[in-house]
């Protein structure tokens, strides 16, 4: 294999390949990634056997072929290479040569045949979507993913992908996340599967906010491939979560007492500064509506306390709820919306936080002393 490209163009492929890479592994091959060049492109490939991320870039290819490279330690040699083009070579013993001006560098690699095969998709179960829809809604429902291992339905994020809609949903069972968008779908492309938690933060760190998005589907693992307006790709293959997911419909309230109208901006700002006043003990604020006031209070014994008060448009009956301000300022900080909506029942039933769009997102309330 020889092959010369440009250096910004083999460093974005390692930069979207090498966050999977392990270094401590029981299979050598996993910490390196797969180079293959042909047809003028070079396709650099990494795998933890959960995720593949294969991403192909433009390269002048004078000899093609492939190896295995040390993924971390070929990205650090071409990141502080001093010239805008990068030589690499390989010879029959899967030695790895890279040349830039006066710098030459020869990295032992292993053979392409020790790397574990990538799964191939059958194209016309492909769905195409806007990457700025996916990574919008990824971004409003994502912080709500579970964390607890038992609960590994819960460790990702549920798509429904039916009837002109596609839904996304995550909870961890003291919040969760929905939202929503029309799509084009044919009747059978309609499907509904749970990709994890590590492949959902890949997918958020490699989705643009423009071009398009091509999903595919099979039994047991999805391939999301990102296309860009200069001929390049990168691909991430996934495991899905094997289960059934939660029916999630029962835990939104179907009935509201009280809707009311908040500042985005100025309710998140409260949160935060009162958030500084509870404690691993006393982790919630209190929050109280009044006539055309809001006020959260902040108080654990072994800090101290605080208060805040926000003008607000309430004419409602007195009520005060307690949440963990964290999981309050999540989604005020995934939105961009100038105004959100907090819809109430009573103290002890879950608060909802609405927008003016397809988004709602569901609080359990947390008991005060």
């Amino acid at each position: 294999m020889k092959i010369t490209i440009n250096k910004d163009q083999i460093i974005s492929g390692l930069q979207a390949v090498q966050n999977i890479v392990g270094s401590r592994t029981t299979l050598p091959v996993l910490s390196n990634v797969l180079l293959r060049a042909k047809d003028n492109q070079l396709e650099l490939t990494s795998t933890d056997l959960d995720i593949s991320i294969i991403a192909v870039v433009a390269a002048n290819v004078a000899k093609p072929g492939a190896t295995t490279v040390p993924a971390k330690r070929l990205f650090g040699i071409i990141r502080e290479m001093p010239t805008p083009e990068i030589e690499l070579e390989v010879d029959e013993r899967n030695m790895c040569s890279v040349q830039s001006g006066a710098s030459y560098y020869k990295i032992n690699g292993l053979p392409a045949e020790e790397f574990p095969p990538v799964v191939r998709f059958e194209d016309e179960k492909k769905v195409v979507f806007e990457q700025a829809l996916i990574k919008g809604m990824l971004r409003k429902t994502s912080f709500a993913m579970s964390t607890d291992e038992s609960r590994y339905v819960l460790n990702g994020i549920f798509f429904s992908i039916r009837e002109q809609k596609m839904i996304m949903v995550a909870t961890d069972g003291r919040r969760l996340a929905l939202a929503e968008a029309d799509v084009e779908v044919l009747a059978d492309q309609q499907h509904d599967f749970i990709v994890p938690t590590k492949a959902i933060n890949e997918l958020s760190r490699l989705m643009q906010t423009a071009g398009h998005i091509e999903v595919r589907l099979s039994a047991n693992q999805a391939a999301f491939t990102m296309l860009d307006d200069k001929g390049g790709s990168i691909q991430l293959i996934s495991k899905l979560v094997d289960g059934t997911y939660p029916n999630y419909r029962q835990v939104i309230p179907s009935e509201t007492k009280e809707r009311i109208a908040l500042s985005r901006e100025e309710l998140l700002q409260a949160l935060r500064r009162a958030e500084f006043m509870t404690s691993e003990k006393s982790n919630s604020v209190k929050i109280t509506f009044g006539k055309n006031n809001l006020s959260i209070m902040a108080n654990a014994p072994d800090v101290g306390e605080g208060r805040e008060s926000l003008a607000i448009n309430y004419q409602g009956k007195e009520m005060a709820i307690a949440f963990n301000p964290a999981y309050l300022m999540d989604p005020l900080k995934a939105l961009d919306n100038d105004e959100v909506f907090l819809e109430l029942i009573d103290e002890l039933s879950p608060g909802v936080l609405k927008i003016n769009g397809p988004f709602l997102y569901v609080l359990m309330p947390m008991r005060t002393n």
